[in-house]
């Protein structure tokens, strides 16, 4: 029986494009959630280039980047796919292998178009408040096609080599998207250096509720970025679905709990950072655990990028939005927890390719968690080198910051001429950053992290 051979389902259909546009949201969700984090200058530039990403990623995935992830494997080495999908050629009304044959290869290529929208958005927080707009632009667009691609082709492509030759499991992404992230913006917050005024004045978040709202789109949106990588309505999808939940409202506890134990008072900001870490370390597993299961997953993401972040404070290492100690430390630590907890059962472990695993706790020895591991070992450094590469390359060329006059004055007024909050009736001619009184500088300011680990501010991230 031939693809063409199998009926689409109609079900399925409808679940995968919803499941498409709860993970669009999840981006503008991102905007606020970054946005709240930084100073009010800032604000307007923050959540613009989460906003861009949607269009720049949006029309490159359907010219070249869908075909280089899935496109049929170039020599059959696992690393890139060909150009036979561009401009999504080929690509259409029949069922696709990858996700399942019931539903439309163009329905999984839209649905994975919002995984490679959101992935170089992530980065941003790491050299937030200090890009210029332009070279800002080359960068997605580099790194969209020379990173995400061909590392999502590695890891979700039935021909990656990740996939089918190591046989690492990545669910919905911890490999592919967040640990891939929290590498480029390791790489990116060391390239943009840091900002002015870096542990020498308070950089406080501007708008906390922000941030909540933010961390709330994501958790809804996070739905449909697990449980839709199931690629059916299926007993897959419902347990993805429930281990997701589970292991965010795990993971914001344990925040929780490590701030209050830490500045003795449990921290707003440090429920939103814990549940978008359990979000992150659930996803690689989210096909592949139970709820008991998603719990501990959960938990131990919370404590690890909550110690993280406390780390990084005490480094010279400017990661704005600590990308690095909840991206990059909560993707490899669900990446490796999948290897330890994965259950293989009969609607759960089994993802839509049909391939279930027992981790360390059920019966399977070491043996995924080794797998795990390479995936790990082989996608950081690549995303990490490649990444600082292309930086380096823009900053000689273009520079990649912005002057010291236009950080100061900030990035909304510097980059985009306008203003995200106007005070006490009408102010100068947006667009014209000299009439911008330079005293907006250190308003509210942020590294939020450290703000927040002040016990007299009573805050944790």
């Amino acid at each position: 029986m031939t693809l063409t051979d199998i009926p689409l389902s109609a079900g399925d259909t409808a679940w995968v494009l919803a499941a498409s546009a709860l993970v669009l949201f999840m981006t503008p969700g991102l905007a606020f959630f970054y946005g709240g984090f930084v100073r009010n200058k800032n604000v307007l530039g923050t959540i613009m280039q989460s906003f861009v990403v949607m269009g720049l990623v949006g029309v490159l995935w359907v010219l070249i980047g869908y075909s280089l992830a899935f496109g049929p494997d170039v020599k059959g080495w696992g690393l890139i796919g060909n150009l036979d999908f561009v401009g999504l050629r080929h690509v259409g009304a029949l069922g696709d292998s990858q996700a399942g044959p019931a539903i439309p290869a163009e329905a999984f290529m839209i649905f994975q178009a919002m995984f490679a929208i959101i992935t170089p958005a992530l980065i941003t927080g790491a050299f937030a408040e200090r890009a210029k707009f332009g070279p800002f632009l080359i960068f997605m667009a580099a790194w969209s096609l020379l990173v995400y691609a061909p590392v999502a082709h590695w890891v979700f492509a039935s021909s990656g080599w990740i996939a089918s030759d190591i046989k690492g499991v990545d669910f919905a992404g911890g490999t592919a998207i967040h640990v891939n992230a929290g590498a480029a913006a390791l790489a990116a917050a060391i390239m943009f250096g840091r900002r002015k005024g870096f542990k020498q004045e308070p950089m406080e978040p501007h708008d906390i509720t922000m941030v909540v709202l933010g961390a709330s789109i994501l958790w809804f949106g996070w739905f449909g970025f697990n449980a839709g990588s199931a690629g059916a309505a299926s007993p897959v999808a419902v347990n993805a679905f429930t281990v997701t939940n589970t292991a965010a409202a795990a993971a914001a506890l344990a925040w929780v709990a490590m701030s209050w134990w830490r500045t003795g008072k449990p921290s707003v900001v440090g429920a939103a950072a814990g549940a978008v870490a359990g979000l992150v370390a659930i996803t690689p597993a989210s096909g592949y655990v139970q709820p008991m299961e998603a719990i501990g997953i959960g938990a131990i993401a919370g404590i690890l990028c909550f110690l993280a972040v406390q780390w990084r404070t005490r480094t010279s290492l400017d990661d704005s939005l600590d990308v690095v100690a909840v991206h990059g430390v909560g993707g490899m630590t669900g990446a490796l927890l999948t290897g330890v907890f994965a259950v293989a059962a009969a609607t759960t472990g089994v993802n839509a390719l049909g391939a279930g695993v027992n981790g360390l706790t059920h019966g399977g020895g070491f043996d995924q968690l080794w797998r795990q591991a390479v995936g790990i070992l082989a996608v950081a450094p690549y995303s990490f080198v490649v990444t600082l590469a292309i930086l380096k390359v823009l900053d000689l060329v273009f520079g990649i910051r912005v002057s010291e006059e236009d950080e100061v004055a900030g990035l909304d007024v510097s980059q985009h001429g306008e203003r995200a909050y106007i005070f006490g009736g009408s102010g100068p001619v947006l667009g014209i950053p000299e009439a911008i009184p330079v005293h907006m500088h250190g308003d509210q300011a942020g590294t939020a992290a450290e703000h927040a680990l002040q016990p007299s501010h009573g805050r944790a991230q």
